[in-house]
């Protein structure tokens, strides 16, 4: 059995899986698979209508935002937020807590004005900032809220006197979250939502349309919005797939269910790390991720000897980011506390083996 910690395309359940698999053979007894049928078809816009009925019902969406899915993963949000909503002689606040905010600023820098508010680049990006203020003349304020190579998480965020953008590629629906604290939240398919392919945007309508540049038609929110996320063709089996996905985590109890399950996985593995000697963290406690656990060996020569120890146990996906090295274990939703208690038991064998 294999045991998937890998970063994404990631881990999903196994019913989704078969659920998808067979609606690529049959999809809702129409005699066509999903990969073929037009996005037209009143049988697709009912999955694409019931994936954003599902965003909206398990996040508790208030009314006034647009749910869409669009294309471009969190890399082309990076550029669509600045454009959307960083207008000219205007400058917009950023967090900087990892590689994904550093190349979400990057784009912004491109459109106008950015802010660096706070940054954790001095410490290798091993901690999440705190002190720091947003000025209230921004254009809006980002943060990334997990991040993924690091293994930092904001626990909370802060009160922001404008628009707080957010990329929650890694964490989105792994905890409670109040969206009306967001002006806009986007966060890239293929982690806890369904496969690579599609990018799920949540944007406050009031926000849109004070910028004054013209906006090319596939890069304006309000086209999509207009379009009810089908202005061109949509990624239609990603949507699909991620619609399935979102059924399983209704069926288990919607987001407080899965954090407290999420939570039990992190304390597992977070308390091995600290007990064992021949492992440890790479991040403040404090900030920590639940969904991102990075950690190092004590004596780096034998991290090739626990890569192959853990991948006989069917771990897969747990080598470190190529920037930091080191191990990373992503626990995401569809991902078992019975496959963190293999990696446990690994590190546990481990220390038996090479204590003496």
């Amino acid at each position: 059995m294999k045991h998937n910690f890998g970063a994404g395309p990631c881990i999903l359940p196994q019913e989704v899986f078969k659920q998808a698999s067979a609606g690529v053979l049959n999809f809702n007894d129409t005699g066509l698979s999903i990969l073929e049928i037009s996005h037209r078809a009143t049988e697709f816009i009912a999955v694409m209508d019931e994936a954003v009925s599902l965003v909206k019902e398990l996040l508790n969406v208030p009314e006034g935002y647009s749910v869409l899915f669009l294309q471009g993963g969190a890399s082309l949000q990076f550029a669509m937020v600045a454009m959307n909503l960083l207008g000219e002689g205007q400058t917009a606040a950023y967090l900087e807590t990892g590689m994904w905010a550093k190349k979400a600023l990057a784009e912004a820098k491109i459109l106008g004005n950015v802010n660096v508010v706070a940054t954790s680049k001095e410490a290798n990006f091993n901690y999440i900032p705190k002190d720091y203020s947003i000025p209230a003349d921004s254009a809006y304020f980002h943060v990334t809220s997990n991040n993924t190579i690091f293994g930092t998480q904001m626990q909370s965020f802060p009160q922001s006197p404008v628009a707080m953008v957010s990329d929650m590629s890694s964490d989105i629906f792994s905890r409670e979250i109040n969206v009306a604290d967001f002006g806009l939240i986007y966060a890239g398919a293929q982690k806890n939502i369904g496969p690579a392919g599609a990018t799920l945007v949540i944007v406050k309508d009031e926000i849109l349309g004070k910028v004054y540049r013209q906006i090319p038609s596939m890069l304006n929110y309000k086209t999509h919005i207009e379009g009810e996320s089908m202005y061109n063709t949509p990624p239609v089996f990603s949507v699909f797939v991620s619609m399935l996905n979102l059924r399983w985590l209704k069926a288990k109890g919607g987001v407080a269910q899965i954090q407290i399950e999420n939570e039990a996985k992190a304390k597992a593995l977070y308390t091995e790390i600290d007990r064992n000697p021949f492992f440890k963290g790479t991040t403040a406690v404090e900030d920590r991720s639940k969904m991102s656990v990075c950690f190092v060996m004590e004596n780096p020569d034998h991290e090739k000897a626990f890569l192959k120890l853990a991948e006989e146990k069917g771990c897969v996906g747990i080598k470190g980011h190529r920037s930091v090295g080191g191990f990373r274990a992503s626990l995401y939703n569809a991902l078992p506390i019975t496959s963190v208690h293999v990696l446990v038991d690994a590190m546990q064998e481990f220390e038996e083996k090479f204590k003496n």
